[in-house]
C-alpha cells in the first residue's frame, strides 16, 4: 500500500476530503519523526511503539570489493515494536 492508497483509504474511512486526510498523514508523520529527533518515543495505544535504538560500531565488507573491511560507525536508528492488539490482528 503507498501513501497516496493510504490517504484514500482514511479519506473513505473517516469521511473526509482526501487534502485533510493527507494533512493528518503528514501531521502525524512529521509528529512522530520531531520525537524520535527529540531521543523521545511515540506509543499508540494497541499498535505499537515507536523509539530509536542504538547500533554499535561493526566492521563490515565491501561490496564492490568483498576482500576490504571498512567501518560501520554507531548510529541511531528508528525501531517500531508492535502493540499486542497488531500482533492479534495480523495473526
Amino acid at each position: 500500500m503507498s501513501k497516496q492508497d493510504l490517504i484514500n483509504a482514511i479519506a473513505d474511512a473517516a469521511g473526509v476530503t482526501k487534502r485533510a486526510a493527507a494533512s493528518a498523514l503528514d501531521s502525524l508523520i512529521t509528529l512522530i519523526t520531531k520525537e524520535l529527533k527529540r531521543g523521545n518515543s511515540v506509543t499508540i495505544t494497541g499498535f505499537g511503539t515507536f523509539k530509536v535504538s542504538k547500533r554499535a560500531a561493526r566492521q563490515g565488507v565491501n561490496p564492490r570489493n568483498p576482500t576490504q573491511r571498512i567501518s560501520i560507525p554507531a548510529m541511531k536508528v528508528p525501531s517500531f515494536k508492535a502493540g499486542k492488539t497488531l500482533k492479534d490482528a495480523v495473526r
